[in-house]
């Protein structure tokens, strides 16, 4: 890395530690330090679009996460694209040379060299026509890529250490180390395309009970190239919707919140990006995701706490979404949960009393996100990335049926989603999980229980009763009944589960 982009480097992350400081103070801020931190937040900016792709990742990731960066620099972040001047196709056959063999160009009838259909710090896509006459979109990674972006990875880690060790408050506000994973997890599909294949195949895969919604299919895929199948229709944000019937919009608008909440509590993987550029929309065929390089990933128990906590919010229970949301997260040694609980039950009701149909979960969260940091809440970076892919996909769903209310939708998911929930806990898979998780249970009560007559035998016992933090049945649901009861309790059901699954014995 040159000294001049290694200054770069310092200077932004000198820039975002001063802001995730400042961020705590966000009521009553003077003009005179409003003024200040606009500046600081166009100066984060323009620095992340001077050092480049990976650094650009970096801005997208840190804009799904309103509990660590200001509102100034969330604004900014909001509308960063990747987007660069393209480069004359000459820079690239040497990439379909290498990753396609000397025999490349018979792969394809004809290619639109002249006019690239998108030209990214990353990659350039082309149209294209294959040898058997069908049309397609060719993306090729620029050359040199991999080697640039994990030297920044490397310099970004070493950089968040520093920082960390500098500015002890700021691992309590931010886990460090979680936030950087998800920032390389999101940046390794786009420096492997096999890997945004797969993410393809899956979505493929999940979009099958689905007629209106469509995932291109991956004709081929290397490391640094990939051939898939054009979508459908426009861009839903140059789109003349009034070609569409209002039928057609509401059940495109329908099928995108209803396939985009699968993937969230069902399938446990969902596009982190369906902002309107990246939904096709036809009349009659529907609508088509396309970019799936950036996905996310929860798992099953954040997406069961996710579930609890758009329900608490949709029934204006604020009691609910406050131990939903902590759950999904922990508590620093400065958390002040009741506070937290306060500050649900004022905000709560103020999201969805002025109109179910406009309600934007969406938002919500990122209010929530907030509030959560505030009280010394930390929240998982996940947690920021799905509430910014609800953001993303209501915006996208109001532009086409504006009309649609994403409560009534949800509901309506809710019912499927519980379903498929409930069949999973009841799987072979489950039940087994169960049954072991009831074995090992037993195990540990049976020590216990040895442990115990021990100690009467030598007249040790010691009997604690009450509500202490960590002993009997506190309200912190650390407690012996909570850890032990609920474990025992799952296991009964896993062998009932076990037991109807499987029917009854056979007979010799």
């Amino acid at each position: 890395m040159t000294h001049g982009r290694s200054f770069k480097v310092g200077q932004l992350m000198t820039l975002l530690v001063a802001d995730v400081l400042t961020s705590r103070e966000r009521i009553g801020v003077e003009h005179t330090e409003l003024a200040r931190r606009q500046r600081r937040a166009r100066r984060i900016r323009e620095v992340i679009e001077h050092l480049g792709p990976f650094w650009v990742k970096v801005g997208q990731i840190l804009a799904t996460r309103s509990d660590v960066v200001s509102d100034a620099v969330l604004a900014q972040l909001a509308g960063l694209q990747d987007s660069v001047h393209s480069e004359p196709f000459p820079v690239f056959e040497p990439v379909l040379r290498q990753q396609l063999g000397p025999r490349w160009a018979a792969t394809f009838r004809e290619i639109d060299t002249e006019a690239p259909l998108g030209s990214a710090s990353l990659a350039q896509v082309y149209r294209v026509v294959l040898a058997d006459g069908r049309d397609g979109v060719l993306k090729v990674m620029r050359p040199g890529t991999r080697e640039r972006v994990y030297a920044d990875m490397a310099y970004l880690r070493r950089g968040a250490r520093l920082a960390g060790h500098a500015v002890p408050r700021i691992g309590s506000v931010l886990d460090v180390e979680a936030t950087l994973q998800v920032i390389f997890d999101c940046m390794q599909p786009e420096l492997d395309f096999t890997t945004e294949a797969k993410h393809m195949a899956q979505g493929r895969r999940m979009a099958r009970d689905f007629k209106g919604i469509h995932i291109p299919e991956v004709y081929l895929a290397t490391p640094e190239v990939l051939l898939q199948s054009t979508a459908r229709g426009t861009a839903l944000n140059q789109t003349d919707l009034s070609e569409f019937s209002a039928r057609q919009r509401r059940r495109i608008g329908r099928d995108l919140l209803t396939f985009m909440y699968r993937g969230y509590f069902v399938e446990r993987m969902f596009h982190a990006d369906p902002h309107p550029g990246n939904i096709f929309v036809h009349p009659e065929h529907g609508a088509t995701l396309i970019d799936w390089g950036m996905v996310g990933r929860i798992d099953r128990n954040l997406g069961s706490l996710g579930i609890m906590a758009l329900t608490s919010l949709a029934q204006n229970d604020a009691r609910g979404l406050a131990s939903a949301w902590t759950e999904m997260g922990r508590a620093t040694p400065f958390a002040d949960l009741l506070g937290f609980q306060e500050d649900m039950t004022r905000l709560v009701p103020l999201i969805t009393a002025a109109a179910l149909e406009d309600l934007d979960f969406g938002v919500a969260l990122t209010q929530v996100l907030r509030c959560a940091a505030q009280r010394g809440i930390r929240t998982s970076p996940m947690v920021g990335m799905l509430g910014k892919s609800i953001t993303n996909i209501e915006g996208s769903v109001r532009l086409v049926a504006p009309e649609l209310s994403a409560l009534d939708v949800f509901e309506d998911a809710l019912t499927d989603v519980m379903v498929e929930l409930a069949r999973d806990v009841l799987s072979r898979e489950q039940a087994a999980r169960r049954a072991l998780e009831l074995i090992l249970a037993a195990n540990s009560t049976f020590d216990q229980l040895r442990s115990t007559l021990r100690d009467l035998a030598n007249r040790e016992l010691t009997m604690r009763i009450g509500l202490l933090p960590g002993h009997g049945i506190g309200s912190d649901s650390n407690g012996i009944l909570t850890r032990r009861v609920a474990p025992v309790v799952a296991g009964g059901l896993a062998v009932w589960g076990v037991r109807r699954l499987t029917g009854p014995p056979r007979s010799g």
